[in-house]
């Protein structure tokens, strides 16, 4: 039976923040995600295993869709991991706990995929700063690590049909 009640739209609204990259290569900058009509952000981090550099996150508010300035969001005091050799369903969750800074830094074990959730109100966001981003930062030199990130936009202040939400960004 379908009646019409989904997530998409009413709850959440769903946006990349990065595809597929590998952070060795090179540093990952996320998309930025519009805040304005939703109570926070959960941004979930897919990391495959096979590097020896260990996985960083830094998070960042913004004054603009594009441009505009950028700062750090000193707000991450908790985050929650998975990390197993193969992410299969049977993991438990680890808390993450530090004292409030914008950076994650070497969480889980670098030889094992990851599945990472960091939380983000609205309301913890500086005066005049309506967007942010989740950024990973060069891992280094040492093989591998592919990661992937999707923005959850959650308590949505306007709902609509999946079809007619607005544009994350904007």
């Amino acid at each position: 039976m379908t009646t019409g009640a989904r997530a998409l739209g009413r709850l959440i609204n769903v946006s990349v923040g990065a595809v597929p990259t590998d952070a060795v290569a090179g540093a990952i900058t996320g998309n930025r995600v519009h805040l304005k009509d939703a109570g926070g952000v959960t941004f979930i981090v897919v990391a495959s295993a096979g590097s020896t550099d260990i996985l960083d996150l830094d998070l960042q508010e913004h004054n603009a869709a594009s441009g505009g300035t950028s700062q750090d969001l000193d707000i991450i005091t908790k985050a929650y991991y998975q990390d197993e050799a193969t992410l299969d369903g049977d993991e438990t969750w680890v808390e993450w706990s530090q004292s409030a800074a914008s950076e994650i830094t070497n969480i889980g074990s670098a030889s094992a995929q990851q599945l990472v959730v960091v939380e983000v109100g609205a309301s913890q966001l500086s005066d005049g700063f309506e967007w942010v981003s989740l950024n990973v930062p060069d891992l280094g030199t040492n093989g591998s690590k592919y990661v992937t990130i999707l923005n959850v936009v959650h308590d949505l202040h306007v709902m609509r049909k999946p079809t007619n939400l607005a544009n994350l960004n904007t």
